[in-house]
């Protein structure tokens, strides 16, 4: 069985520089797709990057391409978010996924995080 555990959220100033990790204890994590999503106070959960198993191919929500990165170690089973230049509206709770495949909508991932808060002050 998958399971997911993020760490690294925290509370940060507008600007700055936070790092998420998420750490895949399966038997599958080379095989699976893994991504982020986040979901802000009042809002629905919202696609933030994904992932494919090698490492070679991922993809961003549009408004976070040029702030943030999602990487991979394989061989820690461990997926990251480097998210730079924070602002207020990127508060949320974080919550890493893992799955056959990705879909912007959640679908695809079968496993999922309990989540870890970031919070953006001005």
């Amino acid at each position: 069985q998958v399971q997911l555990v993020e760490s690294g959220g925290g509370r940060v100033q507008t600007g700055g520089y936070l790092r998420l990790s998420c750490v895949d204890s399966g038997r599958v994590f080379t095989f699976a797709t893994t991504g982020w999503f986040r979901q802000g106070p009042g809002k629905e959960r919202a696609f933030v990057a994904a992932i494919n198993p090698s490492g070679l191919d991922s993809n961003y929500a549009q408004s976070m391409q040029d702030r943030f990165t999602i990487s991979r170690d394989n061989a820690k089973g461990t997926t990251y978010l480097d998210m730079n230049s924070l602002q207020p509206e990127d508060t949320a709770v974080y919550y890493c996924a893992s799955g056959p495949f990705a879909r912007t909508d959640g679908s695809g991932f079968t496993s999922w995080g309990r989540g870890t808060q970031v919070t953006v002050s001005s």
